[in-house]
C-alpha cells in the first residue's frame, strides 16, 4: 500500500490544473463540509464560486450595489441549505447558480425598475464570467479577486471579507465600523467597483 503522505497532489488544491470533473468533486466535498457548518470550507467555496455567482446576478440586475445585496443573500442561503444539495441531480455550481439566479429574479420581480444603471464596463466584466462548465477559469478568477482585494484600503477590505466570507449583515458592519447602514452600503459599492476595475485590468 502506498504512503498517502507521498502524494504529490494535495486533495484541496492540486498542483496541476484540475479537470472539470475534479473541480466539481472538490465543490461537492466543500458543500458537504459546509452542511456541517465548516466555516473554512465555506470560505474556500466562496473563493471558488463567487466570480460565477456575481456575474450571473449582475447580468440579471444590471446594478452593482443591488447585485452585491443579492449575492450576499445567495451565500446565506447556500450556507443554510448546503445539506439539501444532491450531487445526483445537478452539479454543485449549477445548484449554487440556481440559488443566486432565483434570488436575482425574485428581486427583479419585486422592483422591476429599481437601481438599474447598466454600467457598460461592468456589464463587459460580467459577460466574461466563466461558464458553468469552466471550473478552472472560476478558480483563476477567484485568485485574481483575492489579489485585487489586497489592493483595497484595510477597512474596506475587512468590510468586504466580513460581508462575503462570513455573512455579516449591513447592520452588523454598521455596528463594527461605527457608521450608518447607508454609509456601509456606499462603501461596499465603491469597494466592489474598485475590485471590478482591478479585475478588468
Amino acid at each position: 500500500m502506498s504512503d498517502p503522505s507521498s502524494s504529490s497532489s494535495p486533495p484541496v488544491r492540486p498542483a496541476s490544473a484540475p479537470s472539470a470533473s475534479a473541480a466539481a468533486e472538490r465543490l461537492t466535498s466543500l458543500l458537504q463540509q459546509v452542511a456541517l457548518k465548516d466555516r473554512d470550507a465555506f470560505s474556500q467555496l466562496y473563493q471558488a464560486t463567487s466570480a460565477k455567482l456575481y456575474g450571473t446576478v449582475l447580468r440579471i440586475l444590471g446594478n452593482t450595489s443591488w447585485a452585491d445585496d443579492v449575492v450576499q443573500e445567495a451565500y446565506v442561503n447556500i450556507w443554510q441549505k448546503a445539506s439539501q444539495f444532491d450531487a445526483g441531480k445537478s452539479s454543485p455550481i449549477t445548484w449554487m447558480v440556481s440559488i443566486a439566479r432565483n434570488g436575482a429574479i425574485d428581486e427583479l420581480r419585486r422592483q422591476p425598475t429599481a437601481r438599474r444603471d447598466h454600467d457598460e464596463a461592468l456589464e463587459e466584466i460580467a459577460s466574461s464570467a466563466p461558464t458553468a462548465g469552466d471550473q478552472l477559469s472560476q478558480e483563476q478568477n477567484a485568485q485574481q479577486l483575492y489579489e485585487c482585494l489586497d489592493e483595497l484600503e484595510d477597512n474596506r477590505r475587512d468590510m468586504v471579507r466580513l460581508a462575503y466570507l462570513h455573512g455579516w449583515s449591513r447592520a452588523d458592519l454598521a455596528s463594527r465600523f461605527d457608521q450608518p447602514v447607508n454609509t456601509i452600503k456606499t462603501w461596499l459599492h465603491r469597494a466592489l467597483k474598485q475590485l471590478k476595475g482591478c479585475l478588468a485590468s
